[in-house]
């Protein structure tokens, strides 16, 4: 089994990042975790994370105080779930850190 992980910053700041790791067995992708994490109040807050813990892929929306919300996405292939993840949180990371800062200013 193979393991890769590596990070990318969605803005100019390095504020904002994704994190991925990838685990793959005979080329074939078997695990991921697609994480966006911001950086607030002086350390790294993950927001948004897809993975398929629990056996099942699925979306989890983090929230203060260790609340989250989880959502399952029926997409099979694993391949495609990571390209899945990574576009949704390119395109709405704004979206996902304004809604945990409302729910931190509560």
């Amino acid at each position: 089994m193979k393991e890769i992980a590596y990070q990318k910053f969605l803005d100019a700041t390095e504020l904002e990042k994704l994190r991925l790791r990838i685990k793959t067995h005979n080329g074939k992708v078997v695990d991921i975790v697609v994480q966006y994490e911001s950086f607030i109040n002086g350390k790294w807050t993950p927001i948004v994370r897809y993975d398929c813990a629990h056996g099942f892929f699925h979306r989890d929306l983090l929230y203060p105080k260790e609340q989250k919300e989880k959502q399952s996405i029926n997409i099979t292939s694993l391949e495609n779930a990571l390209n899945y993840a990574e576009q949704d949180i390119k395109d709405r990371w704004e979206f996902y850190k304004e809604r945990y800062l409302k729910k931190l200013k509560k």
